[in-house]
């Protein structure tokens, strides 16, 4: 399977997000009714981020989109994400993606995964030659920027399952827009966060993966969180301790890709993504260890492996179609990332 991305894979990506990123049906809101008025559509409760079945797939859609127009600017659906932009980030549906934070009820809302997500949004943006949607995009930005600095120190305890409420990938995916945009002191702040909650990890034994509706690897997220955010020497020695038997393909289940009996079935569909995202943070790992190549082939070997069980996967039922495409563009862009 292909390490790096072709443009016919791009124009393959970009054609199935463009696809749903504006169908607002079927929808699943993550939205708290405080009253009659608060009944509304999804249109009328989130003017950007609308479609894609729910509110945190349409912000990484728009993500996946934002980053093949970077690496793709003359690509065949280049013109068409364009145009999209223009629609979207407008200073007016901004406003209301806002508004809409300011209830009491949104408070947690898309805790940490939507927060996640949105920043790194916005690093993308913010590396596209037009800055015109990264600056219509920045009031919304800053207030997830701004969750984070106050939820982090308030937060005793990370959270180690393999769905949205993840924190270890939390961490990880704010930190390019830490790095990128978000200044020194988020980033700091990230970096202390992650050596609080994982810092003394040692010897993972991955036992509950994956569960039935895993997308995210638990022990390989807190992995690849540790390697963004520590430095090269840190990393250098943490890493070695979480997973000493990783030269002896061990724990076997982080090697063994997950297989998907039903796709029609979302959580089940899930499986997929968890074998995308297993590939991401496979090659990422590898990429990390420059000082011990046979570990690092190990790990690329493991990224092919879970990549051919998923990428045929990534169209045919909206379950899955509707994210899919997301983790498959992690895990053949990581030298981008």
């Amino acid at each position: 399977m292909p390490e790096t991305l072709t443009a016919a894979e791009a124009a393959r990506l970009a054609a199935i997000a463009l696809g749903h990123v504006e169908r607002e049906y079927p929808n699943k809101p993550d939205h708290t009714l405080a009253g009659p008025a608060d009944a509304r559509t999804p249109a009328q409760l989130h003017p950007v981020f609308y479609g894609s079945y729910d509110w945190h797939s349409c912000v990484h859609s728009y993500w996946l989109l934002a980053r093949l127009l970077r690496l793709f600017p003359e690509g065949d659906r280049a013109p068409a994400i364009r145009a999209l932009f223009d629609r979207a980030f407008t200073a007016d549906k901004v406003a209301a993606e806002c508004a809409y934070l300011e209830a009491p009820t949104a408070r947690g809302f898309k805790r940490p995964y939507g927060w996640a997500w949105l920043l790194k949004l916005a690093a993308e943006l913010h590396r596209l030659p037009d800055p015109r949607w990264s600056q219509s995009l920045q009031p919304l930005t800053e207030i997830f920027a701004q969750r984070y600095r106050d939820f982090l120190p308030i937060a005793p305890y990370p959270v180690r399952v393999g769905t949205h409420f993840n924190t270890a990938f939390g961490l990880r995916m704010a930190a390019d827009y830490a790095e990128t945009a978000g200044g020194a002191a988020l980033l700091a702040l990230l970096r202390d966060t992650a050596r609080r909650w994982y810092g003394d990890d040692t010897d993972c034994p991955a036992w509950g993966e994956p569960s039935g509706d895993d997308f995210l690897s638990s022990a390989l997220i807190e992995a690849e969180c540790m390697r963004r955010l520590l430095p090269p020497e840190d990393f250098a020695t943490w890493f070695p301790r979480f997973l000493p038997h990783l030269a002896d393909r061990k724990p076997e289940t982080l090697f063994t890709p997950a297989r998907v009996t039903d796709r029609s079935d979302g959580k089940i569909a899930h499986l997929d993504g968890l074998n995308l995202s297993r590939a991401w943070c496979f090659r990422a790992l590898a990429a990390g260890l420059p000082d011990n190549q046979a570990t690092a082939e190990l790990l690329r070997q493991a990224a092919d492996e879970h990549e051919a069980a998923a990428l045929p996967h990534l169209e045919g039922d909206y379950m899955g179609e509707h994210w899919l495409a997301t983790y498959a563009l992690l895990a053949l862009t990581v030298a981008e990332g």
